[in-house]
């Protein structure tokens, strides 16, 4: 297993992510707890020591699970992560009681890691609201030793992050992304490392193989791969990319099933980045598979004519995310941070926005498919 020195720890490279542990016959909210007690023990045996949980995964259920499941070992031997639930704005007058639920629910006296959870578009202005007193809260439990180290995770742009960072950056010790080489360019991941890296704030990953988009690739992308590194597997490559990364100190994977987890800690046996010339031609495959979304340039020529004074850019940029993801809950997330006079449901058609597109993409239809599909 390979590790990253964080601070005075030393962290295994791969963490174990608890948001698909195996279920029991589909259902979601039914963890199969023997299951993932079984790949828990393995995770121990073969050095990870990481381990990431959340109030919300599995409808509430994965805090407990993975708590019985570490409970049998030395709480010295392992590094335990759960965050706020800021998702829900209702959570955000309860800090106080989440917090000392989440304690009892996974059964520690304290977390090593502590996260203000996705921080976006639709919770930024609570987050960082004084009434409901959140930082100030998290920090005093800081100080008493029940959290040890404290950071966010954030889904939302970069602008978004700024805001947040411009307030609480200087106690932030590490910040969760949505980090892969299809979002390197696609969710302006990059930028968003190196906002990171200006605070000096160590990137923890998440959603490495994009939701498992990136096990399967399509056929001609999938063997030039293979072609050039014939000894790895193609989820490999996820990882070998982020392992070319500077900064990137962790990398959590959701794994449901033992073979998932015995090919990733494979995988961490060792590190090898990828060369300049792989690099390449991984953007490459990233190119080929872009190739179906709407190729807007955000010269935003559409928003100066539109009557509506829609941001048509960001709204195709959310498009094209939801097409490519084949769904997820990004798109409908940012939207719904919308006013209703901004959303896709808005436009009305007069395809003013279209004359002056030197992309010439069909606007007006896309925005009425998109309402149709967010059932807005």
């Amino acid at each position: 297993m390979i590790y990253k020195e964080f601070q005075n720890l030393k962290l295994s490279a791969l963490g174990l992510g608890a948001m698909r542990l195996p279920v029991i016959d589909g259902n979601d909210a039914a963890v199969d707890a023997a299951a993932t007690e079984e790949m828990v023990a393995y995770a121990m045996e073969q050095g990870i020591n990481y381990y990431d949980t959340a109030w919300g995964y599995h409808s509430g259920n994965s805090e407990t699970v993975i708590g019985k499941a570490l409970g049998k070992y030395p709480r010295e031997n392992f590094y335990l992560a759960t965050k706020f639930p800021g998702y829900d704005l209702a959570n955000m007058p309860k800090v106080k009681e989440i917090f000392e639920k989440q304690l009892e629910k996974c059964g520690v006296d304290y977390f090593d890691f502590y996260l203000f959870h996705n921080v976006c578009e639709m919770n930024i202005d609570a987050y960082l609201d004084k009434q409901y007193g959140i930082y100030e809260y998290l920090m005093e439990q800081k100080r008493d030793g029940r959290i040890r180290h404290l950071g966010f995770s954030a889904h939302g742009d970069l602008d978004v992050m700024k805001r947040f960072l411009e307030a609480y950056g200087k106690d932030m010790e590490f910040c969760q992304i949505q980090l892969n080489y299809l979002d390197w360019s696609f969710q302006n991941a990059e930028a968003k490392v190196e906002l990171l890296k200006s605070y000096n704030i160590p990137v923890w990953v998440m959603e490495p193989l994009r939701g498992g988009k990136l096990v399967k690739l399509p056929e001609e992308q999938g063997q030039r791969l293979k072609a050039a590194r014939p000894e790895e597997e193609i989820p490999a490559w996820a990882f070998r990319f982020l392992q070319s990364i500077p900064g990137v100190t962790m990398i959590l994977s959701g794994m449901s099933n033992m073979e998932q987890l015995q090919a990733n800690i494979r995988t961490f046996g060792e590190e090898k980045p990828l060369a300049k010339e792989e690099m390449d031609m991984l953007m490459d495959v990233v190119s080929a598979m872009k190739n179906n979304t709407l190729p807007c340039t955000a010269c935003h020529y559409c928003v100066s004519h539109c009557p509506k004074g829609i941001d048509i850019p960001k709204i195709l940029e959310l498009y094209n995310e939801h097409s490519l993801t084949g769904g997820g809950f990004l798109a409908p997330m940012a939207i719904g941070a919308m006013p209703k006079e901004k959303q896709p449901s808005a436009c009305v058609g007069c395809r003013s926005c279209e004359k002056v597109c030197p992309q010439q993409i069909k606007i007006s239809e896309t925005m009425s498919n998109f309402a149709a599909q967010l059932g807005a």
